[in-house]
């Protein structure tokens, strides 16, 4: 395949029977990062995300407001684009599945299944909770003392007896086994691997993949009184992005297999069991990758409706700006864990890393710069090995991103860069360019040119993380906007001496807390 490599990947579609909430913003965010270090680093990267739309708990949810599922959906729908655009998030599609591209996608794939002898029609009775649109066993349940079954999730179920078809899942417990086996690093992180692969051992059931005691999804292609299961129509949505049932599309060509699907840890068993059962029993190969990250709580507490405590992204990038909450969502946590959105662990970020570390090096270079240099890059003399040293670190901070990066290890990634960043600091105590500029100035030319490039280095490797800041940050050192890829890392893109300056400003106001009225 010629051209820059392919990089697909996905959020999960997200439900549309309530408003979004952290959580969602914390998947389209940690895809956000991974699509722009990809893009820079010269990938030809798709990013695709989207909304969920049918089901019983959307009928549901619709009846409960008086008004048709398409209008709700429509309503819904919008909150989730709205939140994409409100995380300056580059996505390239964003899929409904009320969409007619959706329906014809999902209705090859189940004639594909059918006509492989993959699916049968019975008759189901078990139980199952709507609010999960999940199938559960006895022996995943526990029980209220009032008598009231819960699924493992907390949902109530109900006994539920219709006539079904059914995916053969039972057949594909050893070849799912053998796909684990052979691709250590198609689940992460390693424990939801392990938890995973306990699961299909312990044996899999034939999985009812049709409903007929509601009318809020995809028909089933020859049986209209049955709906498909929204977890067998919801996963679909990855192919039907990429032009499926057209395996042959340029489009599909070369964006399949998925590079990586992110998923929060709740709805693991769905993408790393039905979904690459039900590809292998299309003839298709599965994703790369699935990641299943943690979930948030604030302040110590488990995040719920009826606590009152449901964290609000619009009211975060209100309150601490956009790119600081992007970066204390990245940086707090080993991705893949569960964290804790506590203002003081924000604030702490913020004022320490971002203000005086970050912050502090990139206004006191630029203010010296001004200075003392007419205002334009610096021209340097020989370089000394200090010099040398701090070059070479933020030269190689790439190498160690792109290893963290392809295990979503965005905590190691963001800490690559502040290596350099603390690094740098540290040099510019040494160096001492206040004290040169009366007894060497052209030493603290040097020094001032060797600075700036380390902050067009940090500068361009977290663009991810912080596209808006970090932009700033290299139109004050007047790099232009087609020079900004990791491709211009190094010497490729070294800055021009007596290139003018913008005045500096600073990127990262410390935090003040609000006085009480």
């Amino acid at each position: 395949m010629s051209g820059p490599k392919p990089y697909y990947l996905t959020t999960p579609i997200y439900y549309v029977n309530d408003k979004p909430h952290i959580g969602h913003a914390y998947t389209t965010l940690a895809c956000d990062v991974m699509a722009r270090f990809k893009r820079l680093d010269g990938f030809d990267v798709r990013f695709l995300t989207g909304t969920d739309e049918h089901g019983q708990k959307v009928e549901k949810s619709a009846q409960a407001q008086g008004i048709e599922p398409q209008a709700f959906t429509d309503r819904v729908s919008a909150n989730f684009r709205d939140l994409a655009q409100a995380l300056n998030a580059t996505t390239d599609d964003f899929i409904r599945t009320t969409e007619d591209r959706h329906r014809t996608a999902c209705q090859a794939l189940w004639q594909r299944l059918m006509a492989e002898g993959h699916i049968y029609l019975d008759s189901y009775a078990g139980w199952y909770a709507v609010r999960d649109e999940a199938f559960y066993a006895e022996s995943e349940l526990t029980k209220d003392p009032d008598g009231t079954r819960r699924a493992p999730s907390g949902a109530p179920v109900e006994w539920v007896e219709e006539p079904s078809y059914f995916f053969r899942l039972s057949a594909w417990q050893q070849p799912l086994l053998d796909l684990y086996a052979r691709r250590p690093d198609f689940i992460l992180p390693e424990s939801r691997r392990n938890e995973v692969i306990r699961f299909v051992e312990g044996g899999l059931q034939d999985l009812s993949v049709s409903r007929t005691t509601f009318r809020w999804g995809v028909p089933v292609p020859g049986d209209d009184a049955h709906i498909m299961y929204v977890w067998l129509d919801a996963l679909t949505n990855y192919i039907t992005a990429i032009g499926y049932p057209d395996t042959d599309s340029d489009l599909f060509q070369r964006y399949w297999p998925a590079a990586l699907h992110m998923v929060g840890k709740d709805i693991l068993r769905f993408h790393t069991v039905y979904w690459p059962a039900f590809l292998m029993a299309a003839g298709i190969e599965p994703a790369q990758r699935v990641f299943a990250h943690g979930w948030w709580t604030n302040e110590g507490q488990k995040i719920s409706k009826s606590l009152g405590n449901v964290i609000d992204p619009y009211e975060l990038f209100e309150t601490y700006g956009l790119d600081q909450v992007r970066y204390f969502m990245l940086r707090e946590v080993p991705f893949g864990n569960d964290g804790d959105f506590a203002h003081r662990a924000i604030v702490g970020r913020i004022n320490g890393e971002l203000a005086n570390e970050l912050g502090n090096l990139g206004q006191r270079v630029l203010s010296m710069i001004a200075k003392n240099c007419n205002a334009s890059v610096p021209t340097p003399g020989s370089l000394e090995p200090a010099d040398h040293e701090l070059l070479d670190a933020a030269a190689g901070a790439l190498e160690a991103m792109r290893r963290a990066m392809d295990r979503q290890a965005f905590h190691e990634a963001i800490e690559s860069v502040f290596t350099v960043i603390r690094q740098g600091n540290v040099y510019v105590d040494r160096q001492a360019p206040w004290v040169l500029r009366k007894s060497d100035p052209a030493r603290m030319a040097t020094v001032l040119y060797v600075l700036a490039e380390a902050l067009r280095h940090v500068a361009i490797l977290l663009q991810p993380v912080m596209p808006q800041a970090m932009g700033r940050l290299l139109d004050q050192l007047a790099v232009p906007e087609d020079r900004r890829t990791f491709a211009d890392l190094g010497e490729a893109g070294r800055l021009v001496p007596e290139t003018p300056l913008p005045k500096p400003e600073g990127v990262f106001p410390r935090y003040v807390e609000p006085e009480n009225e």
